[in-house]
């Protein structure tokens, strides 16, 4: 059994903590604020778990290990968070991000359905069918209900006993001795997200931190019903993307796009600004129809790390292993990122863990 502190509660930690807990090893969990924490790149209200991943052919087949991990996970909580709702992709123009995903679940021999945009529009009337060359659905995907994910695993670990030490931000880790701000531990485990860099500045030339921010909105009345059956849409195609979840347990129309962001520390800029509500919005349109009516409920901003090849990233030195995923898609691999650590700890195999989370096979 290990002594093992990890840093930063959110979804990779947590998950860290829970299967390092089954393995019987003596947890502390270090985070800077409350868990869940509405600041984490894991405190929105849900996250897209997927199949497709295009190019990226080896995130694309580690699927199959996060659903199982996923499952595992749930049935410890007593709770399934997950609304599995399929996910539509819908493409632009030949080439576009759509369609590499598109081709990527042919070229995988995974479920689809492809439609002509009558047909999708027919379907799903919020889309305007005279703005994209087709459209694409798939059983395999949803969304991760992340806040009651968190409050779930919380309670978890401390009637499991991990210890819990939330609003404490750790000011120093000392590699060689293990040491976490005076305390002795077997081995280290960083998931701090865009807070890394405080911890361990070298680290700047591998990963860069961005400031984003997501849109909830509600549809016109006459659309509703509409987007309340729709699945999680992974990318609206061209070059903006852009990715939607439909109403969600009491939600809006999430809205969100990888060019709505910029290098940022993650303390600073964090209130959205009243100007971020419509820009965002306007990346929608094509494919969707009518998004004047679309009335705006809320911005969420958050901070991710980047890496050059949106690869995941692992740092192995001393009794410290530093873990990164790349912008918001980590957290469909959590609960299964949380197995890989707890596995590298327990077997002393860090290159497994590291081989699994770059997804380069």
């Amino acid at each position: 059994m290990a002594k093992v502190a990890i840093i930063g509660a959110g979804i990779a930690g947590l998950s860290s903590a829970w299967a390092l807990t089954k393995d019987g090893h003596q947890v502390t969990l270090y985070e800077q604020g409350p868990i869940p924490n509405p600041l984490s790149a894991s405190g929105d209200e849900h996250r897209i778990i997927r199949r497709a991943y295009g190019k990226q052919s080896g995130y694309q087949k580690r699927i199959d290990d996060a659903y199982a991990a996923w499952e595992e996970l749930f049935a410890d909580l007593g709770e399934r968070h997950l609304k599995e709702t399929g996910f539509l992709l819908i493409s632009q123009c030949e080439g576009d991000e759509a369609d590499e995903y598109y081709q990527g679940l042919v070229e995988g021999g995974y479920p689809n359905h492809k439609m002509t945009p009558k047909e999708a529009a027919e379907k799903y009337p919020f889309l305007d069918a005279s703005t994209f060359m087709y459209a694409a659905e798939s059983p395999e995907g949803g969304a991760l209900l992340c806040q009651n994910i968190a409050a779930d695993l919380k309670q978890w670990l401390l009637r499991n006993g991990a210890e819990l030490r939330e609003n404490h931000k750790v000011k120093s880790v000392a590699p060689k001795f293990g040491i976490v701000d005076g305390d002795h531990y077997d081995q280290i485990i960083i998931t701090a997200g865009a807070w890394v860099l405080e911890l361990m500045p070298s680290l700047a030339e591998h990963l860069t931190t961005y400031r984003t921010a997501v849109g909830y909105y509600t549809p016109p009345q006459d659309l509703a019903e509409a987007w309340a059956k729709a699945p999680v849409i992974l990318d609206v195609g061209a070059d903006t993307d852009g990715y939607v979840i439909p109403p969600i347990a009491g939600s809006g129309v999430k809205l969100g796009t990888g060019l709505h962001k910029y290098a940022s520390l993650p303390d600073h800029n964090r209130v959205a600004q009243a100007q971020e509500a419509e820009e965002i919005k306007n990346h929608f349109s094509p494919p969707f129809n009518r998004l004047n009516e679309y009335i705006h409920e809320k911005t969420v901003t958050c901070a991710y790390t980047f890496t050059k090849d949106s690869h995941f990233f692992v740092h192995q030195v001393k009794r410290v292993t530093v873990v990164s995923a790349c912008s918001g898609h980590g957290y469909k691999f959590g609960a299964a990122i949380g197995k890989q650590i707890a596995k590298s700890v327990t077997n002393k195999d860090y290159e497994s863990l590291k081989l699994w989370l770059e997804a380069r096979d």
